[in-house]
């Protein structure tokens, strides 16, 4: 069951679509990604190249105009240039940039835009929905990875799972 906030009409896909989407994943960019150890976004790369077996890529025009890696990564300037068209685009930018990073992605051919905790925006949401693509809004992918996997009560989180079993951890 979704819950729907006041402000928010959209209702975007559930549990079980979100986890279809990430099996269906093989490569993600990550637009707006930092190379600052205290940004989300390299919290989530780091967890998604030790975590995952996503081939991923960094988006900031920025700091690939400055010639920078992340996590020993290239970064590109645009979807465009990457060495392949991305399954996912996650993006950590602000909500009213994200209808162009939808026509971005689109444009560069990725089937999937999954806008990061905090971002929302149902014009961006509705156009990738007009275009045909899947798009996940105000939501982790290294959480929903984490939860769909079994990782989230050893980062710390509540899952919510009550059981008599005595939990092991990998040694």
């Amino acid at each position: 069951m979704s819950t729907v906030l006041p402000d928010r009409t959209w209702t975007g896909p559930s549990a079980p679509e979100r986890l279809s989407l990430l099996r269906q994943t093989e490569s993600i960019a990550i637009v707006g990604a930092s190379d600052k150890p205290a940004r989300a976004s390299y919290f989530v790369a780091t967890y998604l190249l030790s975590s995952t077996t996503f081939r991923v890529y960094f988006v900031n025009p920025i700091l690939a105009e400055q010639g920078k890696q992340i996590l020993g990564h290239p970064v590109y300037a645009s979807l465009d240039d990457l060495p392949e068209v991305p399954d996912l685009v996650e993006v950590f930018r602000k909500a009213e940039d994200t209808p162009g990073i939808v026509e971005e992605s689109r444009e560069a051919g990725a089937k999937a835009v999954w806008l990061q905790l905090g971002i929302w925006n149902e014009e961006a949401a509705h156009l990738a929905e007009s275009y045909g693509m899947d798009i996940v809004m105000d939501r982790c992918v290294k959480i929903e990875h984490a939860r769909f996997h079994g990782g989230l009560n050893l980062a710390g989180f509540n899952t919510g799972v009550i059981s008599s079993r005595r939990q092991e951890l990998d040694r």
